[in-house]
C-alpha cells in the first residue's frame, strides 16, 4: 500500500482533491433516493441484515447513536463538509503543512463514504435499477474501490457488507 511510504505532496493532494470528488458522487447518488430513503423505510442506518451503522462525530454526539439512514447520511455529509472546510485539515495557502492526523481523517471520510454506498447496495438497488442509474453506480462504486484498495484507505472487515461485489472488482494479481 502506498500509505506505507512516504507521502509526497504530491500524493496528499491527490487524497484532498479525491475526497471532494468521491464526496460529490456520494451525494448526487443518494440525492437521487432521498424520496425513498426516509425515517420509515430506513429507521436505521443499515448495510444489510448484519451491519448497523450508528452515528458519532466525536465534538457534538460523542457516544454513538442509533439514527435513521437518511439522518446517518444527513449527518456525515456535514461532518464531511466540515472536515474539507476546516483549513487546519485541509489547509488551502501553499506551504501550510497538512496536519499528522491527516490519513487518519481521510480514512474516516472514506470508510464512512462506503457505509453510503453499503445502503445503497443493500437497500436501494432495485430503486436504482428502475431508475436505470445502476450502471452510473457501479462506475462509482468501482472507482472508488479501485482507489481506496490502491491506497489502503479502509479497513478490509470494513467492507465485508460488500466484500463479494468487491472481489468482483478487485481481480488478485
Amino acid at each position: 500500500m502506498l500509505w506505507k511510504q512516504v507521502i509526497s505532496l504530491e500524493l496528499i493532494c491527490v487524497f484532498c482533491f479525491s475526497a471532494v470528488d468521491f464526496f460529490n458522487q456520494v451525494n448526487l447518488l443518494y440525492g437521487t433516493l432521498t424520496e425513498f430513503c426516509t425515517s420509515e423505510s430506513c429507521p436505521t442506518m443499515t448495510a444489510g441484515p448484519k451491519y448497523e451503522y450508528r452515528w458519532a462525530d466525536g465534538v457534538q454526539i460523542k457516544k454513538p447513536i442509533e439514527v435513521s439512514a437518511p439522518k446517518y447520511v444527513e449527518y456525515l455529509m456535514d461532518w464531511i463538509e466540515g472536515q474539507l472546510d476546516n483549513e487546519s485539515l485541509f489547509p488551502q495557502k501553499l506551504g501550510t503543512p497538512f496536519p499528522p492526523n491527516f490519513k487518519d481523517v481521510v480514512n474516516t471520510i472514506f470508510k464512512r463514504l462506503f457505509r453510503v454506498y453499503a445502503h445503497i447496495y443493500h437497500s436501494h438497488f432495485q430503486k436504482i435499477v428502475s431508475l436505470k442509474e445502476e450502471a452510473h453506480l457501479n462506475t462509482c462504486f468501482k472507482h472508488f474501490i479501485l482507489f481506496t484498495n490502491e491506497f489502503g484507505l479502509i479497513d478490509k472487515k470494513e467492507l465485508a457488507p460488500l466484500q463479494e461485489l468487491i472481489e468482483s472488482i478487485i481481480v488478485p494479481y
